[in-house]
């Protein structure tokens, strides 16, 4: 192909082509688990022509026909200048690819090497529902000959510290990374995940305050050790795709029982607009692979400062409440420690709540509450019992449906 005549596009392809010893910058194949799709930097800089988006066209029609997820290694530098707007017309043909692909059900994880860049990553690369990249790995719209200047946000670390990138993965650790990930993509089993055993206290509060402070208590088991303690095997997924990462929410997909199970767990700090629209992300791709979800609960409350309203903190909360309320695939949560008022609730199914022994769940905390009905500090504890908000009390509401054992 040669659409606009390109005085020695001919002989730069052969050259290439000798070079690598493919006729392409993409070569694909078809392997048990999965249709690996690489593109080779060294044939004109990884570049994507007509010819090289119809190779792109075969990978993904046939893992569609197989029933088979996609994963996308790529290095490269763009659109292919000898081809001009034809070159970049591919772009618009990977989206629909990629699209049709996620319509079927199917994953598509993509890995990011040194470098991606320009369309590629703004299509092929960013748009997979995993993206792994590799340590060091310039990653970025602009290439490094047409922005500004060098800045570690066009790296792997930088677009993991901006949301775009899920795990950043040394070259030796991707093949372990992908044999554990890909099997759970492709789990399939709609039925619920189990309610996880309580790891701290197992007795009942004796009052509300009581329960307020076994929930705060700092040896009290965080999410961390749950996640340990119910998977036997997970990869986390990380950031909001939106410029935003939480660490205050762990998200990502597990082993349980050998079931693959996606969970987006809160770790006890007030989580921000990243940290909502992340739950929300994994909890649609959920929905669309096929998969239970388990949701741990444990914050005091959502961000309120003006940074949260200025990304969008109300916006976010309802884009979650509206991701959980409609959800076709089964959501379990527990309640481990605080439940604070609707950043809480956000990430509680509406029928599939259960709590620990040593949580709360209130409308609010007793110390705000007692704010805003303009009562004494010395009114706290009461104020906490009034709220009904230890777990006995949340069952007998109908808040929970029970307290998790041991």
């Amino acid at each position: 192909m040669n659409p606009l005549g390109w005085a020695g596009y001919g002989a730069q392809l052969g050259r290439a082509r000798s070079r690598t010893g493919h006729d392409e910058s993409v070569s694909w194949e078809r392997r048990t688990d999965a249709v690996a799709l690489s593109f080779d930097f060294r044939f004109l800089g990884g570049s994507v022509g007509t010819a090289t988006g119809d190779l792109v066209e075969e990978a993904f029609t046939d893992a569609r026909e197989e029933g088979l997820p996609v994963v996308s290694v790529i290095a490269t530098g763009g659109s292919r200048m000898q081809e001009g707007m034809a070159s970049l017309r591919q772009l618009q043909r990977i989206a629909y690819l990629c699209a049709q692909h996620a319509d079927a059900g199917l994953p598509h994880v993509s890995v990011l090497c040194d470098p991606t860049t320009g369309g590629i990553w703004a299509s092929l690369g960013a748009s997979a529902d995993v993206v792994l990249a590799v340590p060091g790995a310039q990653v970025g719209f602009a290439g490094s000959r047409v922005r500004p200047g060098p800045d570690p946000a066009y790296t792997s670390e930088g677009q993991f510290a901006a949301g775009a990138v899920d795990l950043v993965v040394p070259p030796e650790e991707l093949g372990g990374v992908l044999g554990t990930l890909l099997p759970l993509l492709m789990g399939g089993d709609l039925r619920p995940a189990s309610v996880p055993r309580a790891l701290g206290r197992t007795d009942l509060p004796a009052d509300g305050w009581d329960a307020v402070t076994r929930a705060r208590a700092p040896e009290r088991p965080r999410a961390p050790a749950y996640l340990d303690d119910f998977f036997s095997a997970r990869v986390p997924f990380s950031g909001d795709r939106a410029g935003g990462v939480d660490p205050g929410m762990l998200c990502g997909i597990g082993l349980h029982e050998g079931r693959a199970v996606v969970y987006a767990a809160q770790t006890g700090t007030a989580n921000t607009p990243a940290g909502f629209r992340t739950a929300s992300r994994v909890i649609r791709l959920a929905e669309r692979l096929g998969l239970p979800v388990l949701t741990l609960v444990d914050t005091p409350g959502a961000a309120n400062d003006a940074a949260a309203e200025r990304a969008g903190i109300g916006p976010a909360i309802a884009e979650l409440f509206g991701t959980v309320a409609s959800a076709r695939v089964p959501i379990t949560t527990l309640v481990i420690g605080e439940g604070g008022s609707g950043g809480a609730l956000a990430l509680s199914s509406p029928d599939q709540t259960w709590i620990a022994p040593d949580a709360y769940f209130s409308v609010i905390a007793p110390e705000l509450a007692v704010a805003i009905l303009k009562r004494g500090d010395d009114q706290v504890a009461a104020t906490a019992d009034q709220l009904k908000l230890r777990p006995q009390d949340l069952v007998e509401l109908g808040v929970v449906r029970g307290v998790a054992g041991a």
